[in-house]
């Protein structure tokens, strides 16, 4: 991740990256350790790189984060993630896309900015505190 990057009131929108990560029927999510959205379930990602291409970023993000190995398959969304404070100023805009991937190896274990992390089954979705931005991005890839 590069530090030199301002997430809080940023100059302009930030490029960040999400993967929803399928092992089976499982979903994988992440507890976030950092705002925004810190303690919520979220999908494991995070910022572009300068020079990174976006899929080496989303592969590098879950690697980092979950510890395991996973190949990219389509873009299914690219959102606005915008949160103002008090006074009405942006104190966060990221313009984020959202891939699907397929899990292949490796070991899940939370790591990096994550609190935990789980596979989590489609049914059990409702029993985790998911940002509704999240619950409309996995709702795209399963029924």
């Amino acid at each position: 991740m590069n530090s030199e990057i301002k997430r809080e009131y940023p100059a302009t929108p930030l490029l960040g990256v999400g993967v929803v990560v399928r092992k089976g029927e499982a979903i994988l999510l992440v507890q976030r350790a950092k705002e925004p959205k810190k303690g919520l379930w979220a999908l494991p990602g995070g910022m572009v790189d300068l020079g990174e291409p976006i899929r080496a970023a989303a592969i590098r993000e879950v690697k980092e984060e979950c510890s395991i190995d996973i190949e990219l398959e389509d873009i299914i969304s690219v959102i606005d993630l915008i949160d103002k404070d008090t006074d009405g100023k942006i104190k966060y805009h990221f313009v984020l896309i959202d891939f699907l991937a397929t899990y292949v190896g490796g070991e899940l274990q939370a790591a990096s900015d994550a609190l935990n992390a789980a596979w989590i089954s489609p049914t059990d979705l409702s029993n985790y505190n998911i940002p509704e931005l999240t619950q409309k991005v996995i709702s795209k890839v399963i029924s």
